[in-house]
């Protein structure tokens, strides 16, 4: 823990979190709502990488969240969501496993938000949210990830230890 506030680290952190919050923000039509195609959501998968990136990944939803037409709540609740999936992420083994974490944790909180804020539908909620996850994170994000893991110098460039 000590190495974490290497000056690295904390630009590191600094940056993934820009990153996923800018981008998010910038691909606004797609990120919000009820099936959400957060394209920046990929990122949770640096935490398999290294767990270094969980705080940088939290910060970057909390950003994004801001932007959100649930505001506060979603700031709240979104954020916790990914710190429960990134957490989970970075204590799995096998890569497409860590790929349904957040598919199934998003899913859940993010439909109890927005049944008990906007009184929609908590299966049909939990539905639409999964699958957008499920798209993004295990469809696009599990081959982007297998092909950087076949990389041994650039997953060494992405640790943070």
């Amino acid at each position: 823990m000590k190495n974490f506030f290497q000056t690295r680290n904390l630009v590191r952190t600094a940056m993934t979190a820009a990153i996923y919050g800018a981008l998010t923000i910038a691909i606004s039509s797609l990120s919000y709502g009820p099936i959400q195609l957060r394209f920046t959501e990929i990122m949770v998968l640096l935490a398999f990488i290294d767990y270094g990136y969980i705080p940088g990944l939290v910060l970057g939803c909390v950003i994004a969240n801001i932007f959100s037409p649930m505001g506060l709540v979603d700031m709240a609740f979104g954020s916790i969501a990914t710190l429960i999936s990134v957490f989970l992420i970075s204590k799995t083994k096998n890569l497409l496993m860590a790929t349904i974490y957040p598919s199934i944790v998003n899913g859940i909180v993010i439909a109890l938000e927005l049944h008990f804020i906007l009184n929609l539908p908590l299966l049909l909620s939990f539905g639409e949210v999964a699958l957008g996850e499920f798209i993004v994170v295990t469809c696009l994000g599990y081959p982007i990830f297998r092909t950087i893991l076949k990389n041994t110098k650039l997953v060494k460039s992405l640790k943070f230890y």
